[in-house]
């Protein structure tokens, strides 16, 4: 009964009934069950596994997630049986029983002993091929992860590197501030104000406002410009500090006369230098806390770009990984003019870490595309009630009908080594349509180039 059912296989079409016999001799017809596992993803690979009828879904262990890489469902698909050619050959990955069926346990050194039996040249190439297409997939891999990680992570630390010097600036500053402000506070003492001198200015400090809307550099210069005058006309020193300051913070030339009505000359120096101090010190701690809050815009994005500690399948808004993949690809954007059109769509139920891979692969072509100077258009709108569809725009040469035609095919890239993320769109294709059941195509014209990528909002099962 199992001769006629592998009979029935087109896996097995070449051979003989007398060859069948010999391989069902030396093999185990196992049942299985929904929740066995069969074989285990690292193991040796030491039996290799044809299915019979049933089917059962392949895993491999990313993270800290069991993450659905494949489905044998058709009969006549097979895994493992690596040790045939290769002592350390081990299961790719976790063969769980999806519905009842059997295999065919066929043992790793039956299956070589009967290939140099049958086909003893085609055993010797296959051998060869494992090995030499192992060495060169690990080692492109790794060439081609390191690059992508080292690329990103350039990046990153250029975008960081920005925030955290403009912090450490504004920290330096605000130590002198401080200076500043204690020796202006132990001169006003000196003065020996009254203490409703020290409130009354204390309230023509919190009158000043810098004007609405941006700043004006003109108009600011010419009020420091003024301001400076009137410092130099009433003898204060350093008049080109307090009056950047005062300037700076919205003073004018009106709200200085006010001043003097509260001060007299020896503390009018003492009194304008604690108002700039205090100013100083504010814009100071303003710039520290806007350095830092971007240092934490870019640690979460980094975050939900890498999406640390969530679970593999998750309900997600496309427009998030969008927003922090452009983020991570900052330093390549500086040139190119970003647009946004953006729709309230559903959430789409996804692997988010591997759709975060695909918009960098399909922004970074654009950006690339456009040598460094356009317009990146990127949409996202829903499509139907059961669909979201993102586009990734580019105003640069178009795609050739030719390289069009060849786009999805595997290896085939038009870049020098050592640029792009390593993700061909032939890899690309297979996140959309292998693992989201969704659709990826080229729209190319000498205008530019726009992929589109249709998601469902539920992944098949």
């Amino acid at each position: 009964m199992l001769a006629d059912d592998l009979r029935s296989l087109d896996l097995f079409g070449g051979l003989t009934d007398e060859q069948l016999a010999e391989l069902v001799a030396g093999s185990t017809e196992v049942v299985v069950a929904p929740g066995d596992e069969p074989f285990r993803e690292g193991e040796h690979a030491d039996s290799w596994w044809v299915l019979l009828d049933g089917s059962i879904d392949l895993f491999r262990h990313v993270g800290r997630e069991d993450v659905m890489v494949a489905r044998m469902d058709v009969p006549g698909r097979w895994a493992g049986g690596f040790r045939a050619w290769d002592e350390g050959g081990v299961y790719l990955a976790t063969g769980r029983v999806a519905t009842p069926g059997r295999v065919l346990d066929v043992p790793a050194p039956l299956l070589r002993e009967r290939f140099d039996a049958w086909f003893p040249f085609p055993g010797h190439l296959i051998a060869g091929l494992y090995h030499t297409a192992r060495t060169i997939e690990s080692t492109a891999r790794q060439r081609d992860s390191l690059v992508t990680l080292g690329t990103l992570a350039a990046g990153l630390a250029h975008e960081i590197n920005n925030p955290a010097a403009a912090a450490t600036r504004a920290v330096d500053g605000l130590d002198e501030a401080w200076g500043s402000l204690l020796d202006a506070l132990r001169r006003l003492a000196d003065e020996d104000i009254a203490a409703s001198q020290f409130a009354a200015l204390d309230r023509l400090r919190t009158e000043v406002h810098p004007p609405p809307g941006p700043p004006d550099p003109l108009e600011r210069s010419d009020r420091e410009q003024a301001i400076g005058a009137w410092l130099r006309r009433h003898r204060v020193a350093d008049d080109w500090r307090i009056g950047s300051s005062l300037a700076a913070a919205g003073a004018d030339v009106v709200w200085c006369d006010r001043v003097t009505e509260v001060l007299d000359d020896d503390a009018l120096r003492a009194g304008l230098d604690w108002v700039a101090s205090s100013f100083g010190a504010v814009n100071l701690l303003s710039e520290v806390k806007e350095s830092t809050r971007r240092i934490s815009e870019l640690v979460a994005a980094v975050r939900s770009y890498s999406q640390l500690d969530r679970g593999s399948v998750q309900q997600i808004d496309l427009r998030d990984g969008i927003e922090s993949t452009l983020v991570m690809l900052g330093h390549k954007l500086r040139g190119i003019d970003v647009r946004r059109d953006y729709a309230d769509v559903p959430l789409v139920e996804a692997y988010a870490g591997e759709l975060n891979q695909l918009w960098t692969n399909l922004v970074d072509n654009a950006v690339d595309a456009m040598d460094g100077a356009g317009t990146l258009t990127l949409v996202v709108r829903a499509d139907g009630d059961d669909a979201v569809v993102v586009d990734v725009g580019d105003t640069g040469p178009g795609m050739p009908p030719e390289v069009a035609a060849r786009a999805f095919e595997p290896f085939f890239t038009t870049k020098d080594v050592g640029r792009g993320t390593g993700l061909g769109l032939d890899i690309a294709r297979r996140v959309v349509v292998e693992r989201h059941s969704g659709t990826l195509t080229i729209h190319a014209s000498p205008e530019g180039t726009v992929m589109r990528t249709r998601l469902p909002l539920r992944m098949r099962s």
